[in-house]
């Protein structure tokens, strides 16, 4: 039985991948998922609005995020790295703000990762950066200011989501 050929319109391509057997090669390796949670943790100084980055292991501004433990959603998960990674005690919930996605290896593994980001506020408390997980500063950095400096262009995304939401409901906005 024949298949007809896809349309025009697909742009994918179908690669063949050798049978190991025949050739003595392991299978591809598909990825292990990983899920993980943050926050776009915003405060009010001076009369403006600030985003907390953090600076990471790689030397780059991101956003506070690390992994779901088991049998934790990713609002608590949020919530607890936040306050790992970042000293903070006391941080209130808002919205969902989406989900990004990124590919790495680690220990010879193809890991694909998926982070949900909320947005966050925290009036009160001293940051201190969790240098045992690599974390090298935390710093409050005016919104417009935050989008420039952060590393990433997909946790750049997610902050310029935080920064709608809080700019349509006024500075300081939610939660």
């Amino acid at each position: 039985m024949s298949q007809s050929p896809p349309p025009e319109s697909d742009t994918r391509r179908e690669t063949r991948v050798p049978e190991p057997a025949r050739r003595g090669m392991r299978p591809p390796a598909r990825p292990s998922i990983e899920r993980s949670a943050g926050g776009v943790v915003v405060r009010r100084i001076g009369g403006q609005v600030h985003a907390l980055l953090i600076r990471d292991p790689y030397d780059n501004w991101g956003l506070p995020k690390g992994h779901l433990e088991e049998g934790e959603g990713a609002r608590e998960a949020a919530v607890r790295e936040v306050g790992e990674e970042t000293g903070l005690e006391r941080v209130s919930v808002g919205a969902e703000l989406g989900s990004i996605d990124w590919y790495f290896r680690h220990q010879g593994r193809v890991i694909h990762k998926f982070c949900t980001f909320f947005l966050m506020s925290s009036p009160l408390g001293e940051v201190c950066p969790a240098r045992d997980e690599g974390i090298t500063r935390c710093t409050w950095v005016l919104l417009d200011e935050a989008v420039d400096r952060i590393s990433y262009d997909n946790a750049r995304e997610i902050l310029q989501r935080a920064i709608e939401l809080v700019r349509g409901h006024g500075v300081g906005g939610p939660p």
